[in-house]
Formats: C-alpha cells, structure tokens, sequence
C-alpha cells in the first residue's frame, strides 16, 4: 500500500454559483460578505480557473468538475469536505452541518471517476445527519496518511463519535483537541489552524488554551519525526494553516496555499517551508473572504489506485 503523504492528483469543482453561505456564516468565524454577489460569482471563477491553472503550470493532475446551477449550493467550490479518496480504494462520504452543503455530494463525479480509479467501498457517514452530528471530511480532520493519524479539533462541525466511525473504518487514530480563535470561538474546521506535509507540520499552537492537549500535539507531532512550523492567530486568520502538501507528475514536492497565506509568513517560516517544498501560491481572496476557507479547502485529494 502507498502511504504516501501526498498525491498529483487534485479534484476541484469550478463554481457556478459561489457566493456567501448565510446557512454556515454562525459556526465560521472567517467568512465576511463584502460585495454584490453576482461579482462574487464572476470573481470567484477567475481566482478558481487561475489557481487550476497555476497548478498545471506546475506538474499537477487537476481533474475539474463542473458545478450545477441546481441545485444551488454556494460552496461548492471546497469539496474536500465531503469527500475523500484513500489508498486502499475505499471513498468516504461525511455528514455536513449545511443543509444546502448536503446537496454536494454527487454520485456522478465518484462514478465518473471509475474510468481511471479503481474504487473499492464507497463508506457513507451521512446518515449522522439525522443525529445532527457532523464530520466534514479533511476540512473537520488533518491527516497524517503515514502515521495514520487523523488530527481534529472539537466544534459544531466535527463530532467524536463520526470521527471514532470513520478511525475504525480506516485505521486511523484519533488525535482530538480544542481549538479557539482569538474571540473565544472554536475553530470551526481543523484544516484552518494546521497542515500535516511529509516532513512537517504547520500549526496554531496558540489556538490550543488547555495546556496538557497542546503539550500532547507537540510530543505526537515530534513522534511523527516531522518538524513543528508554529503560526500566529493572525497568520492563522490569513489562511496561513489552510495548506496542502502536493506532488506533480515528476515526483516533485509542491506547498499550495493563498497568496494572502504567503504574504503573512515571516522570511524564516519562507525558507523553511521551501527546504521541504516548492511554494505555489495564488490570489483567491474572493474565495477566502466570502467563503471563509481558502486553498487546501478547495482540493480533495485523490489518492486511489489507478486502473
């Protein structure tokens, strides 16, 4: 089996439709509705298309699905949250806080994937739903695929008893904390606050007030032999953690995040980053502002078996 941390091959799905979500705006403490939202959409599209560009410039697989105008579903545009695909075969599919979020998960873009992926199960923990207990995919858990940790922080979108189903099914192990942002609030998706590459990890520490959990990320972050990149709230709240660890079709290791996320590291964070990896970086500031995630939001991850 590959337990590689990274693949080259991206899923995204380009909006039709992408504007501020009113149905997550109260759990997400990142998103801001700032203009008219047909500008929104128009924005949004260039930031998308470019970024996909940027990442095929750069040796990147990046299979695109187009969205539908029906039914309406604003965001998308971050289907790693209710999606993934793993090594073994297997696809999950996660219980979603949203009510119109529900609506993104589309059988016609796992079937058509089948042309070139082999798919084992396809594991459905949607049915939590109806529990109102949520997972959101790898934006609710940051995986550490060689280690097989899931690392998650506690909120109304991440629930410890769909997180536990998901470990058993995938032989994962749990790494659960508490995180908050500078108002007190959790942090609604681990995703925003760290990032797990092949050799290291960025984190928020100072997002992790009770003093025996953050200790207890240290030392599972320093088993793991990876090395512990800290950012600041305020790097936090430019997407700083909202990173994905990618490779392009020659092996390469590639960093991809926001611009905004770049431009808020420190020079010794830079070079650091840029001993493990290539940076890319692009401009999606519509994306962040009015959906409140950022650049790992918007890739799942494909990392099944070819046929």
């Amino acid at each position: 089996m590959n337990n590689h941390q990274t693949t080259s091959t991206i899923l995204m799905v380009r909006p039709v439709n992408f504007g501020f979500n009113e149905q997550t705006a109260g759990s997400n403490a990142f998103q801001n509705r700032n203009t008219e939202q047909q500008q929104v959409q128009d924005k949004a599209l260039k930031e998308f298309n470019a970024m996909v560009a940027k990442l095929r410039d750069n040796g990147v697989e990046v299979i695109v699905i187009q969205d539908t105008p029906e039914p309406h579903t604003p965001d998308s545009i971050f289907p790693n949250n209710w999606v993934s695909f793993h090594h073994d075969g297997n696809v999950f599919l996660y219980p979603m806080m949203a009510e119109n979020r529900r609506l993104e998960r589309r059988e016609d873009i796992i079937l058509g994937l089948e042309n070139e992926f082999k798919i084992k199960h396809v594991i459905d923990l949607s049915r939590f739903e109806s529990e109102n207990k949520f997972l959101e995919g790898t934006g609710s858990m940051v995986l550490d695929r060689k280690n097989k940790l899931a690392y998650a922080c506690l909120s109304p979108r991440t629930d410890k008893e769909v997180l536990d189903l998901f470990c058993l099914e995938s032989g994962y192990q749990p790494v659960l904390f508490h995180a908050v942002d500078q108002g007190g609030q959790d942090i609604y998706h681990t995703n925003v606050l760290m990032c797990v590459g092949s050799n290291f990890v960025v984190i928020c520490l100072e997002s992790i007030q009770d003093a025996n959990e953050k200790s207890g990320i240290i030392e599972t972050i320093a088993a793991s032999q990876k090395q512990l990149i800290d950012i600041t709230f305020d790097q936090m709240n430019h997407f700083a953690g909202n990173m994905l660890e990618v490779q392009n079709l020659q092996s390469e290791k590639l960093i991809v995040m926001s611009k905004s996320a770049w431009d808020s590291l420190n020079q010794q964070q830079k070079e650091t980053l840029s001993n493990f990896c290539k940076p890319v970086y692009s401009d999606i500031s519509t994306i962040e502002s009015n959906g409140g995630g950022s650049a790992r939001c918007m890739m799942a991850e494909v990392h099944l078996p070819r046929v």
